[in-house]
């Protein structure tokens, strides 16, 4: 009987490290995504314009299609080369996180001088690309893969922002907790995008079909205020883009020796804020996104001249 105690006692120990252990990674995998906020918003602000055009009854599956590829981005490819960083070549990592910060800022930028009319192009495709597909089954296939290799990039980003953001251990803590990052981001992200997609049509069957007035007016309402509320997530995802990108330049340009960006927007935060520590935290992110966006605006036309173009000719002849 002893011997039997004895069992259970270990068998209870080791149960409560293993929680533990959960605990740790689910606590880790929240804190490290949302460093990646920049990317998810974007990403949930991005996708819809994807299923734009089908019909109803395509959407979610077309939806499902990209979220499968985007589990497919993270897990299979993304996480076991993170891995592999981390493991072997760790002082690249920093250099990676900038290069993304960097990529933030340009795609926030482009965002903003599209919507001003300065040039760029967002995420909409360049006027003069042909676009003859006509068959739709061809077309549904075409879009979904290039949502799929979109998402491969704003994956890399979430994933290197996160690694980046992982307390140092184990390979198996980091593999865990970055699998937990990348399946509650795609799953967040792309029931997001789904509930998005589908409001207009939940709304005007409650306006149509509502049996009860308060639910006639409650459709009418959602189906108001859909096109303010996609332009206000873009809005939002193009803040948090240039915000993201320009801490994450200014925190690796003071890893790397230089000190004086970030010690000059704590001395500033500090000054306004004076010992709030929401002031100064709102004041922080919004010099880092100016930072970030003045970065973005010089980076403009190194993007669209160089970086998009070579972009563009791989994605072209990669395979489905």
């Amino acid at each position: 009987m002893s011997g039997l105690l004895a069992l259970l006692d270990d068998v209870a120990a080791i149960a409560k490290v293993a929680a533990t252990s959960i605990d740790d990674v689910a606590a880790q995998a929240i804190k490290a995504g949302s460093k990646a906020a920049g990317a998810v918003i974007d990403d949930a602000a991005v996708t819809p314009k994807y299923v734009h055009g089908f019909s109803a009854d395509r959407e979610l599956p077309i939806i499902w299609r990209i979220a499968k590829g985007s589990f497919k981005n993270k897990l299979l490819y993304l996480l076991p080369a993170g891995l592999l960083l981390s493991a072997f070549a760790p002082w690249l990592i920093p250099p990676l996180l900038m290069l993304g910060g960097a990529y933030l800022c340009f795609e926030g930028a482009e965002k903003i001088a599209h919507a001003l009319g300065l040039g760029g192009h967002g995420h909409e495709d360049y006027p003069d690309r042909e676009n003859t597909v006509e068959d739709p089954a061809h077309l549904e296939e075409q879009k979904a893969m290039g949502a799929i290799k979109t998402d491969f990039i704003l994956s890399a980003e979430i994933m290197t922002i996160a690694l980046a953001a992982i307390p140092e251990s184990n390979i198996w803590m980091e593999g865990a907790t970055l699998a937990m990052v990348g399946i509650l981001i795609t799953v967040a992200v792309y029931g997001s995008v789904a509930l998005i997609v589908k409001a207009d049509d939940f709304g005007l069957a409650l306006a149509t079909r509502g049996r009860i007035g308060i639910l006639q007016a409650l459709g009418r309402g959602i189906v108001r205020i859909m096109p303010g509320f996609m332009k206000t997530l873009t809005i939002v995802g193009t803040a948090a883009m240039l915000w993201v990108g320009g801490s994450i330049i200014v925190h690796g340009l003071a890893e790397m020796g230089w000190h004086g960006p970030e010690e000059a927007i704590h001395f500033v935060a500090h000054a306004i804020g004076q010992g709030q520590g929401a002031v100064e935290w709102i004041v922080k992110a919004a010099l880092d996104g100016v930072l970030g966006a003045i970065l973005g605006f010089i980076l403009i036309p190194v993007g669209e001249k160089v970086i998009t173009p070579l972009w563009r000719s791989v994605a072209a002849k990669a395979p489905a």
